[in-house]
């Protein structure tokens, strides 16, 4: 349960240079995550090893809003990351590397800035099986999300609007002499009416790699729908990725001059129990071996609603040879991995 750690309402007779007081609160939430992992077919051999933050990376979080009246609120969030397993920060040390930003929410939207999630990856995650970064089966082995999160980030975020949704997000490069280094675009656009839901995503990058010069550019576009038909929810993925950029996040780091992807998937809900289950086709367009499939399975047993425990595999094809650019791993949340097979077993709590 979120708990709520200030919830202060102010006489309405008290005011500040004619400004009366509005009501604020501040929620604290998190999720710790820890697992067993075996990876296998890896270049230095197999391994087995306990990670924190297999289905989803362990996190401790503030958000908070105050009413502005006229419908307006002011909100924040500060969400950082840690490995369960060893206490250390995750998000390469960053404090609060998982969300940070500030902004303004009203009818007509929200205006957010600060180190956010891209559309690409908020859009990937709804329609995913495997929640984009969640246990071996993730999309995110394959298929690119823009690199999960943007710095220096503007966002709009429009408000349901009869089944519509929608984000447009701006990360300035903050490049001196050069407005286009560095520079991040992204959108989605989203319908859903019962059952079926579909969604259009796009990510423009512009990267300069750690100690180069040059820049590098990459745009990844996507559509994808899915289906609840009750005793099954079906997922249908398709992306086309162009450039050379690194865009296929930090789980497989493998740069795409031209490839498409094709996932198929399926949720089945059965009382605590949930099943997952996925396929991907990823075509190398560019005639440099980076072609790989794969297929993965999962399972989930809530104890309770915050509490489950979960198992999953996966394995790839790679058309790449063992340990060269072009071979992709299976991942977790949190881990590249290092073989192109994994089994996960482990238990997760949110609160």
């Amino acid at each position: 349960m979120k708990k709520t750690l200030l919830a202060v309402a102010m006489c309405s007779t008290c005011s500040f240079s004619g400004l009366a007081a509005a009501q604020s609160s501040v929620t604290v939430y998190g999720a710790v995550d820890a697992g067993i992992v075996r990876e296998s077919g890896g270049v230095a051999g197999n391994i087995t090893k306990l990670t924190g933050g297999v289905e989803g990376g362990s996190r401790l979080g503030f958000r908070g809003s105050e009413d502005l009246g006229d419908g307006m609120k002011g909100i924040f969030a500060l969400e950082m990351g840690f490995g369960l397993d060893t206490g250390v920060s995750g998000q390469g040390g960053v404090l609060f590397g998982r969300q940070a930003l500030v902004g303004l929410q009203t009818k007509s939207g929200t205006l957010t800035l600060g180190r956010q999630y891209t559309p690409l990856f908020m859009a990937m995650t709804s329609m995913d099986p495997f929640q984009s970064l969640s246990t071996a089966g993730s999309a995110a082995n394959l298929m690119s999300n823009a690199g999960i999160r943007m710095n220096n980030t503007v966002k709009y975020t429009l408000p349901d609007m009869n089944g519509f949704s929608g984000e447009l997000a701006y990360g300035l490069g903050e490049v001196a002499g050069n407005s286009d280094a560095g520079r991040n675009l992204g959108a989605n656009l989203g319908y859903t009416s019962g059952p079926f839901s579909i969604k259009a995503a796009y990510a423009n990058i512009n990267s300069i790699p750690v100690g180069t010069a040059a820049m590098s550019k990459g745009r990844t576009t996507m559509l994808g729908a899915t289906y609840d038909f009750g005793v099954a929810k079906a997922a249908l993925i398709y992306a086309a990725n162009r450039g050379t950029v690194n865009i296929n996040n930090t789980i497989n780091p493998n740069g795409q001059a031209d490839s498409r992807d094709l996932l198929l998937g399926v949720t089945v809900p059965y009382g605590p129990h949930t099943f997952r289950a996925s396929v991907i086709d990823k075509k190398d367009r560019a005639g440099t071996r980076r072609g790989a499939d794969q297929w993965g399975v999962g399972y989930s047993y809530y104890l309770s609603r915050r509490t489950d425990v979960y198992l999953a595999y996966a394995s790839i094809d790679n058309d790449a040879a063992k340990g060269s650019t072009g071979f992709y791993t299976v991942g977790n949340a949190t881990e590249v991995g290092s073989g192109d097979r994994a089994v996960n077993l482990g238990l997760r709590h949110t609160f």
